[in-house]
């Protein structure tokens, strides 16, 4: 049986979401949820996917999801992964250290900081609510145009 290793994703990777086939397909197995310890920062790449770094100052806890993925899948996922991601340490909540996606610090440089969401998800989820809110909003501006 082949080792596999232990590695923490935070966006698009995750269950559910755009790239998760990637893992998928190198046999990659779902083993938990996790937060990271709280050091680490978040940001948006282009409202596309996330980048997370580890600081040593104003970090916070981000949520992950662990993955065992076959040790010889890991630079086939890795070439898949959009550029300036790459994988490195990264520490979680309860002290465990494991490989984890990381974004360069150039790719970082000018986005928004979206750590104080705790992670991809809740951003995401904030952002389809901003979303539905502005179509809420067109269809009565819509009603009162027409009532006028």
């Amino acid at each position: 049986m082949e080792s596999s290793v232990f590695l923490a994703v935070n966006g698009t990777l995750m269950r559910g979401l755009e790239l998760n086939d990637n893992l998928q397909k190198i046999g990659s197995e779902f083993v938990r949820e996790a937060l990271t310890e709280p050091t680490y920062r978040l940001w948006s790449i282009g409202d596309l996917y996330p980048a997370m770094q580890r600081v040593e100052m104003n970090g916070a806890a981000i949520s992950v999801e662990i993955w065992a993925v076959p040790a010889s899948g890991i630079s086939r996922l890795l070439q898949l992964e959009p550029p300036g991601l790459c994988i490195g340490k990264v520490r979680l909540a309860d002290g465990e250290e494991v490989l984890g996606v990381l974004g360069e610090s150039l790719l970082c440089e000018g986005q928004p900081e979206i750590t104080h969401w705790g992670g991809w998800r809740a951003y995401t989820a904030e952002l389809a609510n901003q979303v539905q809110q502005v179509n809420e909003l067109e269809v009565l501006n819509i009603g009162l145009e027409s009532d006028a």
